[in-house]
């Protein structure tokens, strides 16, 4: 994962997370699902980052086994 899709990932947690709160504190159900649904998006990037991370990690593992050859 990048360090900027990674921090883009972690803010929209932030965010979300942030106005989850609030919405709990004002009692506005919109913000509370809003929020949620902000980190679950965030839950969302670092997922597909991470499937990428894996296979990068399996193509560079593959090379220098052929490399090896």
């Amino acid at each position: 994962m990048s360090a900027e899709d990674r921090a883009k990932a972690i803010g929209k947690n932030l965010e979300g997370k942030a106005q989850e709160i609030f919405g709990n504190i004002t009692g506005n159900k919109k913000d509370q699902v809003e929020g949620k649904a902000k980190q679950a998006e965030a839950s969302a990037r670092h997922a597909a980052e991470d499937a990428k991370d894996a296979v990068k990690n399996l193509t560079d593992k593959a090379k220098r086994s052929i490399d090896k050859l």
